[in-house]
C-alpha cells in the first residue's frame, strides 16, 4: 500500500495523503508527504480534512436518531419543519421552463430526503443546460456555488420558490436532499446542526476533530485543499488553511459536505456502523436502524432513469444517506459494503463481510468525473491486505 500511494505523492499528484485501513481488530496507518505542495509541514494521522460529501452519512445518522427518538417518522411529510416545502409544482419535463409545470402527487417525506428521491437535486448530471438548472445556479444553490453563504432560512426560501424536477418519491438525484436534511435536523430538534451532531454522536463517539469548522487552536492541521482550473488546466488553490471557509463558523452549516475530521474520528464512526450502532459502552443506533441504511432503496427503473457517474448504478445502490455496494467487479467492490466519497479526495466505506473499516484522505479535487486513481489503488492495496 504504501509503494502504490507514495507514486501519487512522488508524481506531483497530491501533496500528501492520510490512509487508514481496520481490519479485524488489526490497523494500518500511513501519512505520506505534506500538508501543501510548497510547505515541508508533514502530514500527520491527526491532519484535518475537508470531508465533502462524506458528510452525507453523518448527517443521515443524525436524522436516524431522531426517527428513533420518535421525534421524526420516515414517511411523514416534512413540511411541519419545512413549510417553505408545502405545495409544491413539478415541472412536466426536465427541459420545461419554469411555469410549465403539474400538481404534486403527494408531499416530501423524509424518507424521500434520505433516499435522494425528494424531487430536488444536482441537475448537472441529468439536464446540465435545463431552465431549472440555470435558475438554481443563479439562487446559488447548486455544488458549483458551494459552500454556501446565505443562512439555512434563506436557502429554503430560495429552493421553496421552485419547482420540483420530478415528483417525490420518482427519481434519484444528487445532493440537494442532504442540505434540505441538515436544516430538517436543526429545525426538528430545536438546535443548531452543529449542536446536535457533537451532542448525539461526536462527543459520544470521540470524534473531538469533527465539526463544521476548525478553530484557531487547530488550523496549523488543516492542509491547503487543490484542484485543477478548468480554463488554464493549471492545479489552483480552492481553499486556504488560514483564513480560509474552513478556518470559522459558517452561516450555513452543510449537511451535504461541510464537515472536517480525521482518519481516528471517521474510524470511530465507521466501527460503530460496523457494530450495527453500538460503539464501546455507548449505542448511537439499533441494529434493525443501520441494516435500513444500508440496504439498497433504488429500483432499477429509477437507477435508469438517474444518470449519475458512467457505470456507477451497475454495481451500486443508495441506502439512507450513504452509497450500497450490490456487485463485485473488482477487489473493493464487496456487495454489502457501505459508504461515500467526498469530492476534495476523501473515501469512507465500511465492510461488513469482510470487517472492515478504511479511511482515505487528502485535499486533491480529482481532474476528471469519477473515481481518481489514488482512491482506487487505496481500496486495491487495502482489500490485497487481507490474508484470512
Amino acid at each position: 500500500m504504501h509503494a502504490a500511494l507514495r507514486r501519487h505523492v512522488a508524481s506531483g499528484v497530491l501533496p500528501g495523503l492520510v490512509a487508514l485501513v481496520h481490519h479485524r481488530g488489526r490497523e494500518y496507518v500511513d501519512a505520506i508527504g505534506n500538508q501543501a505542495f510548497d510547505s515541508p509541514v508533514p502530514m500527520k494521522r491527526d491532519t484535518i480534512f475537508r470531508l465533502a460529501s462524506m458528510t452525507k452519512p453523518i448527517t443521515a445518522v443524525g436524522a436516524m436518531i431522531l426517527v428513533e427518538e420518535c421525534r421524526l417518522r420516515l414517511d411523514d411529510p416534512v413540511d411541519e419543519w419545512l413549510p417553505e416545502l408545502q405545495d409544491r409544482r413539478v415541472l412536466r419535463t426536465i427541459e420545461s421552463p419554469l411555469d410549465d409545470t403539474v400538481p404534486v402527487n403527494r408531499r416530501i417525506t423524509l424518507r424521500d430526503l434520505l433516499t435522494f428521491r425528494s424531487g430536488y437535486g444536482e441537475m448537472g448530471f441529468l439536464a446540465p443546460t435545463c431552465p431549472l438548472q440555470q435558475t438554481m445556479s443563479e439562487a446559488r444553490l447548486t455544488l458549483g456555488e458551494w459552500p454556501f453563504t446565505v443562512t439555512p432560512d434563506d436557502f429554503m426560501q430560495r429552493l421553496g420558490s421552485l419547482p420540483l424536477a420530478h415528483q417525490p418519491g420518482e427519481r434519484w438525484l444528487y445532493h440537494t436532499a442532504a442540505e434540505i436534511l441538515g436544516v430538517l435536523i436543526a429545525r426538528a430538534s430545536g438546535t443548531s446542526l452543529a449542536t446536535f451532531l457533537h451532542e448525539h454522536i461526536f462527543e459520544p463517539l470521540g470524534m473531538q476533530d469533527t465539526g463544521f469548522h476548525v478553530p484557531e487552536a487547530k488550523v496549523e492541521r488543516l492542509p491547503i485543499c487543490y484542484g485543477r482550473d478548468v480554463f488554464t488546466g493549471e492545479v489552483v488553490v480552492l481553499h486556504e488553511a488560514h483564513g480560509g471557509h474552513f478556518a470559522r463558523p459558517p452561516v450555513f452549516e452543510s449537511g451535504g459536505g461541510g464537515l472536517v475530521s480525521t482518519v481516528d474520528d471517521l474510524l470511530a464512526f465507521g466501527r460503530m456502523m460496523l457494530d450495527k450502532g453500538a460503539y464501546g459502552r455507548e449505542r448511537i443506533l439499533s441494529r434493525p436502524t443501520v441494516e435500513l441504511m444500508t440496504m439498497d432503496h433504488i429500483t432499477p427503473e429509477q437507477k435508469a432513469a438517474s444518470p449519475f457517474f458512467a457505470g456507477f448504478w451497475n454495481e451500486h445502490g443508495w441506502g439512507l444517506g450513504v452509497g450500497v455496494c450490490t456487485a463485485r467487479r473488482d477487489l473493493a467492490g464487496v456487495p454489502g459494503r457501505f459508504g461515500w466519497d467526498g469530492a476534495f479526495g476523501t473515501s469512507w466505506w465500511v465492510d461488513p463481510k469482510e470487517q472492515m473499516v478504511g479511511v482515505f484522505m487528502t485535499q486533491r479535487r480529482p481532474d476528471v468525473l469519477g473515481m481518481p486513481a489514488f482512491i482506487l489503488d487505496f481500496w486495491t492495496s487495502a482489500y490485497q491486505l487481507i490474508d484470512d
